[in-house]
């Protein structure tokens, strides 16, 4: 078989809002890469309903924007961090307008429309009516392809970082990557000067979540391998309204609804959320979640309800169009009934350890968006701040790497993928297999509450598949379902290991081993053996296989 050797000056690794801002951003004489796992827009960002946070009100203040994510964080928010997102979120919104994203505006003023999600003390909620994701990956898309310098790749998974060692230093720089090509059933090698990691979050771990089956936390894993640190990866977010229907496969109910006065209710009717916090249903959404969870198993209920009936029909039909549309697919109209709810994992708080240009521990390997940690979410991401972190790191990024790239030199060309010693799988049902055991035991033992006996029985359970996914890998022939297993096996390691490390109750992460909270914050910061900022070598590149 021929191999099949691409060279650009920028390879991003996601098609997502992060990932295809970058690359925009980027100036017009590099050549970029951007590599899609399944078609273009099949990302997580498509699926954003609420907005993107940014102070654009006069009434509202950059001093209020951080003051609110520093409460939502639960101690844990690098107050830096969120300070260079928030004094960034105007200049954010503004190129996304000047890209053309169609945001809602009043219709009694003309002016932008914004609404207000839990844990805003503000409306601060710049949307798309209930679809800002696909309208903002719409617009980025329609620029991504009328870009000469861009060369788009779908279908394209990355299986491994490549590394080199840097002429000057000997130190360990990233290089490419190695990808699988699906539609050729093939692996090509990818070389570059500089690398990012835009490849979204790890919600797939679990059994039920909002995110689509890409979300496999291939960044992190990748990284991790590679020599890079993690960092809070025990905060998995549970988005507290995913529509619960045999027949709705991820479908989120956006926490906008709460923001117009949607009410959560009891199978009997009863509104409950006053007994878990004073803002009720506009409760930081870990609040929201725990107190959801905690009512359907005292109950026994299979779900609880969102109720917004008590709005007029225009007004649903006006703010949440794709919503009332795709619940009377199912035979729900949310003009005159309630919603069917149950929590569902949503968002990865933590990631591959980054500074405010998304550099990470290994040298021109850069991370953005889900798959990094910038220390912007703390404990528990506020709503609508993840779209605006996206954009904000991937300019920045970007700025980064143009300052930078001039001075990289051109890496030496990688050794081929070698697959002379595995061979075509007639076995995959081990991978359908191991792939459901994962996501239930980690749904059953590191979900919403967790306790140490939990932690423990899920830890021994993915050092055994561990070695199962290694034999696998090590003597068959990679396909997509087992590069995102592979993944989806270590970033499942990563979270336990955290949540384990954890010795009490903090934001998203709620144990009923430790139920208070510990008087000083400190970070989960996970260090690899081969910690890339530390490691030198002799000779390069690494072996493939």
């Amino acid at each position: 078989m021929n191999k099949i050797h691409h060279n650009f000056d920028v390879l991003v690794i996601g098609s997502g809002a992060a990932g295809l801002s970058l690359a925009l951003k980027l100036p017009s004489h590099l050549s970029v890469a951007v590599l899609s796992k399944g078609k273009l827009e099949s990302g997580s960002t498509r699926y954003a309903q609420g907005g993107i946070a940014a102070v654009l009100d006069s009434a509202d203040s950059v001093e209020s924007h951080v003051a609110d994510t520093l409460e939502a964080g639960g101690g844990l928010c690098h107050e830096d961090a969120v300070r260079f997102t928030v004094e960034n979120s105007r200049q954010a919104i503004e190129w996304l307008i000047d890209l053309g994203v169609d945001f809602t505006r009043a219709e009694d003023s003309g002016e932008y429309h914004l609404t207000r999600e839990g844990g805003h003390s503000h409306r601060r909620i710049i949307h798309s009516k209930d679809a800002t994701g696909r309208a903002v990956e719409n617009g980025l898309v329609r620029r991504v392809k009328a870009a000469r310098n861009i060369s788009l790749f779908e279908n394209f998974v990355a299986v491994d970082l490549i590394k080199q060692a840097d002429p000057a230093t000997r130190r360990l720089r990233c290089t490419g990557a190695y990808v699988l090509n699906i539609a050729e059933d093939r692996v090509e090698t990818f070389s570059c000067k500089a690398t990012v990691l835009a490849s979204g979050g790890a919600s797939k771990v679990y059994l039920y979540t909002t995110n689509p089956d890409g979300a496999s936390g291939d960044g992190i894993a990748m990284a991790w391998r590679a020599g890079c640190r993690v960092a809070n990866m025990e905060f998995n977010q549970f988005h507290p309204t995913c529509l619960y229907h045999p027949k709705a496969k991820s479908f989120l109910i956006t926490e906008a609804l709460r923001g117009e006065g949607a009410i959560l209710r009891l199978p009997s009717g009863e509104a409950f959320m006053e007994r878990f916090h004073p803002l009720k249903e506009l409760a930081p959404r870990d609040v929201v979640a725990r107190a959801i969870d905690h009512e359907m198993k005292r109950l026994g209920a299979d779900c609880l309800y969102l109720d917004i009936s008590h709005k007029s029909p225009e007004f649903i039909r006006e703010h949440f169009p794709t919503i009332q549309a795709r619940c009377l697919q199912y035979g729900i109209d949310i003009t005159s009934e309630p919603i069917p709810v149950v929590p569902a994992a949503h968002y990865t708080c933590g990631g591959i350890v980054v500074d405010t240009h998304g550099h990470s521990d290994l040298k021109n390997l850069y991370a953005i968006g889900e798959t990094s940690f910038t220390g912007l979410h703390g404990a528990n991401r506020m709503a609508s701040n993840s779209l605006l972190e996206c954009i904000v790191y991937a300019h920045s990024a970007a700025a980064s790497i143009a300052d930078s790239i001039g001075k990289i030199a051109t890496p030496i060309t990688a050794k081929d993928w070698d697959e002379s010693r595995v061979t075509n799988s007639d076995e995959d049902v081990v991978i359908s297999h191991n792939w459901d055991e994962l996501r239930r035991f980690m749904w059953d033992y590191v979900g919403i509450v967790r306790t140490i006996k939990r932690l423990e029985r899920a830890s021994h359970r993915v050092h055994l598949l561990q070695k199962e996914i290694h034999e696998y890998y090590s003597n068959y022939k990679v396909s997509s379902d087992l590069i995102e297993l592979r993944n989806l096996a270590v970033v499942a390691e990563l979270i336990i290991q955290s949540a384990m490390g954890r010795k009490e109750s903090r934001g998203l992460h709620y144990s009923l081993d430790f139920p208070e909270t510990a008087e000083i914050a400190v970070d989960s910061m996970l260090v690899p053996t081969n910690f890339a900022a530390q490691e030198i070598i002799v000779s390069a590149p690494e072996k493939t296989r």
